[in-house]
């Protein structure tokens, strides 16, 4: 059998990051070495560079298979399997081979060729890994159908990270050399965006280092070792669901926070049973705060705390293990032993132990109250049985009685003592217990029918049994409460996930809430009020208007119409109430939110509109005056033509300051609410063509690629042609005349993106945000071109429509200004859907 080869894989975040160019450097490098090097499949993507890194490597013909018509080329499985180098070079792991191929997916013929002991070395991009398919999608907008599967992944012998800045890469792909020309601009605008670049990157760092955590814990577990290696600082905190909890969370962050890529883990440590005293609504806003400390939280399962807390610390390779100093009083501490963190700290080894004081330190916990486990009727049936069933046993067995029948009478009042145990709880057994002790002495022990006894064996055998008795009665008690305990515990479980599913799901969370919390309480009505006034209602109130009243807020109260609630229940109702309380602030944030957005647009209108009154108005104030004065100055000395320049100037300027006037009359309209923005389904070519008309350009001047479809923004048409022609006339007033300007239209993720796009200087990075600021001519109109309304105006109307305006680099030198707005579904795909 052939030794398995060995699997290397260059990981990259996005296409052009040069990992094929780093295995095909790795092949000559091993080549060079004496290796049995061989090429597998490259995919050059007639990149210049990386097809003269396959110069010299030996490799393997492709094979042809035909597929509709068309032969695709593809790796010669069999082929290299015949050869059997030492090493293959096999390009884009995650390929979907040809359709009667020997394999679906590409990764599959790299498996059989590590079983027939060909080490291989293989590229491929983040987002083909299986588990981070979705979250790329987020991301990008893209879905990809071609997907590796993690386990195998995982199982390569070494993976390697082919890094490279996201800019850098944007500058290779604006040069060229990732894809060709008419493939830059639409690339650079939509997968290729910086933000996207980043968080790929990040994505596969990420996923590396936590690939190289996993590496370094299987390390140490296949070499049985024990001992803490600090790679980075892993703080643990321990909760118990109490007060001090915050307190050791915010210590155990600022722990983690002073060396580079700490990591805060919180734990939480339960009974086997799930009954251990916590405090729910405690524990879950510590959740809450350990989540937006940047940490995790975990809850582990176990009888033995100190034990349980040190296995998982050293599970994590943890370094430091942070407690709170303890609750017990002395006198506890004194005759319960060693507490929590003393036996931490003996079985910590060397995992550095932290005993956090707190305001809770050193307070005696309040002893249990003395309750039955079982309902009154259930205790009061369980009595029942035994004054009934002990004097029907006794009927019976005095009528089986024989000298040797002893053994099995106690058996017998045994299980009368064990089924009032089940029926009725701890104090009725223990009557039962009691009651058949003397009914034995009585009828069945010598002298009969006396309480007295002659052999002290028989006194003896008489008090272990009502001892047995009483034990057995506590342990079937203590069952019965576990039991009980347990289905509560499932209960309300079961709510607070009925609740969660409720929001997940879009609903009502406020209403969700009322609905579970009369349901959950069996309560025939529950009313939340606001100032008064009723928020939400579930079932109806009763009619003599008993209710038990919970404050939420100063001005929110929850009203629960029935019987008052047990003690028993106030735990999971102070849950509900921290929920509900969460879900009315955030019906708040998003009504506040609601009622400012409409304000906000207007006033980013407002804005950009006085901005560029303020830099427009004086240049036709001035050439109209000018003109007005020439007239008045020259009087007859002036020829009929200079006369009619002068009278078309101030015509000109004076029809300018009018549509300025009217701006500026839109403003106070704005301002006082009388004019709103007209957010319609809007197809882009509707507005461009106007835009163009406006400006008198022609074919010769730009060129159209629109790439929308049927797709319409939501858009102001009357604000989006505005901005269009301000954008048309700064990119034609610095284009070459021999390049058009571009204006192209395209679909990304939940937006309707439009482009247009130049070829003259460009704007230097530092400085673009200086075009969209007022006052300023840098890459904005100048007082010779016309009215021009400036990017301060443009970036307002986009962004009074929810959209952005950003400006990008043209592939070759030039400016691009992207506009990005909401996308509508297509009326005719409404109606199909209705």
């Amino acid at each position: 059998m052939s030794k398995q080869g060995r699997l290397s894989v260059l990981l990259g975040a996005a296409p052009g990051v040069g990992k094929t160019y780093a295995m095909l450097e790795e092949g000559r490098r091993l080549l060079a070495a004496g290796q049995d090097v061989v090429i597998g499949i490259v995919e050059t993507h007639d990149r210049a560079a990386t097809a003269a890194m396959t110069e010299g490597l030996p490799a393997i013909p492709r094979t042809l298979i035909a597929h509709r018509g068309v032969e695709l080329a593809e790796m010669d499985l069999a082929a290299v399997l015949a050869r059997k180098p030492a090493i293959a070079l096999v390009d884009e792991l995650a390929h979907t081979n040809a359709p009667g191929s020997r394999n679906q997916k590409r990764w599959q013929d790299v498996a059989e060729l590590l079983d027939a002991g060909i080490s291989v070395i293989s590229t491929l991009n983040i987002q083909h890994i299986e588990s981070l398919n979705d979250v790329v999608e987020q991301i990008t907008g893209v879905p990809q159908r071609e997907t590796v599967p993690d386990s195998f992944l995982r199982s390569a012998d070494q993976i390697e990270v082919v890094d490279l800045a996201p800019q850098s890469l944007r500058d290779r792909l604006s040069s060229g050399v990732v894809y060709p020309a008419e493939r830059i601009d639409a690339a650079l605008s939509n997968y290729f965006r910086l933000g996207n670049l980043t968080a790929l990157r990040e994505l596969a760092l990420i996923w590396l280092a936590d690939e190289v955590d996993q590496a370094l814990k299987g390390y140490r577990e296949a070499h049985s070792i024990d001992s803490i290696w600090e790679a980075r600082e892993r703080v643990v905190v321990a909760l118990t669901g109490g007060p001090e909890g915050e307190t050791l969370l915010r210590r155990g962050a600022r722990i983690a926070a002073r060396s580079a890529g700490g990591e805060l883990i919180a734990v939480h440590v339960t009974s086997q049973d799930g009954l251990r005293s916590a405090d729910p609504a405690a524990l879950a806003e510590q959740r809450s705060l350990v989540e937006k400390l940047n940490g995790t939280y975990h809850q582990v399962i176990g009888e033995d705390i100190p034990g349980a807390l040190v296995a998982f610390a050293r599970s994590v390779n943890a370094s430091q293990l942070i407690l709170g100093a303890s609750r017990r009083g002395r006198l506890a501490a004194l005759f319960a032993g060693p507490g929590i963190g003393a036996t931490v700290v003996r079985e910590s080894g060397d995992i550095d132990v932290h005993m956090v004081n707190h305001a809770e330190a050193g307070r005696a916990l309040a002893l249990p109250p003395l309750t039955g486990s079982l309902t009154l009727k259930r205790r009061i049936l369980g009595l029942v049985v035994a004054l009934l069933g002990g004097p029907a046993l006794t009927g019976v067995l005095m009528l089986l009685r024989s000298p040797d029948s002893i053994t099995t009478d106690v058996l017998s009042y045994q299980l009368l003592v064990v089924v009032v145990a089940l029926i009725g709880g701890f104090w009725p057994a223990v009557f039962a217990a009691v009651l058949s002790g003397f009914t034995l002495d009585f009828f069945f022990i010598e002298p009969l029918f006396t309480v007295h006894i002659h052999n002290p064996h028989h006194l003896l055998s008489l008090g272990l049994y009502v001892l047995i008795a009483s034990l057995v009665s506590f342990v079937v008690d203590r069952a019965a409460h576990f039991t009980r305990a347990a289905r509560r515990s499932a209960a309300e479980a079961e709510l607070i996930q009925t609740i969660a599913g409720s929001v997940l799901r879009g609903d009502n969370a406020i209403q969700a809430l009322i609905d579970r919390t009369r349901e959950a309480f069996q309560l025939p009505g529950v009313r939340l009020l606001s100032g008064g006034q009723l928020v939400a209602a579930s079932g109806e109130p009763v009619p003599d208007n008993h209710h038990t009243t919970i404050r939420i807020d100063e001005e929110t109260v929850l009203e629960l119409h029935g019987p008052d609630l047990a003690a028993s229940d106030q735990r999971l109702l102070a849950v509900v109430t921290a929920q509900l309380s969460a879900a009315i602030e955030h019906q708040h944030l998003a009504l506040t939110a609601e009622q400012i957005e409409p304000i906000a647009a207007s006033d980013r209108v407002r804005g950009a509109l006085l901005s560029a009154l303020s830099h427009d108005l004086r240049r036709p104030v001035a050439a109209a005056s000018a003109a007005i004065g020439g007239l008045r100055a020259a009087g007859a000395k002036l020829s009929a033509e200079d006369t009619q320049e002068l009278l078309v100037t101030a015509e000109e300027s004076l029809e300018a300051l009018a549509t300025l006037l009217t701006h500026l009359l839109d403003v106070s309209r704005l301002q006082a609410g009388v004019l709103t923005i007209a957010a319609l389904p809007t197809d882009p070519a509707e507005t461009i063509a106007p835009a163009l008309d406006e400006l008198q350009l022609g074919p010769g001047e730009v060129t159209l690629s629109l790439a929308h479809g049927d797709a319409l923004a939501e858009a102001d048409p009357v604000l989006l042609q505005r901005v269009l022609v301000n954008l048309l006339t700064n990119a034609h007033r610095f284009s070459p005349a021999d390049r058009p300007i571009i204006i192209g239209t395209s679909t990304f993720a939940d937006n309707l993106e439009i482009r247009v796009v130049d070829h003259g200087p460009g704007i230097p990075l530092e400085k673009r945000d200086d075009v969209f600021l007022p006052f300023q001519r840098l890459g904005d109109t100048d007082n010779s071109t016309g009215l021009g309304l400036g990017l301060a105006l443009s970036r307002g109307f986009v962004e009074a429509m929810h959209g952005t305006l950003v400006p990008e680099d043209t592939p070759g030198g030039g400016l691009t200004m992207v506009i990005s707005l909401p996308l509508v579904r297509h009326p005719s795909a409404q109606k199909d859907d209705s």
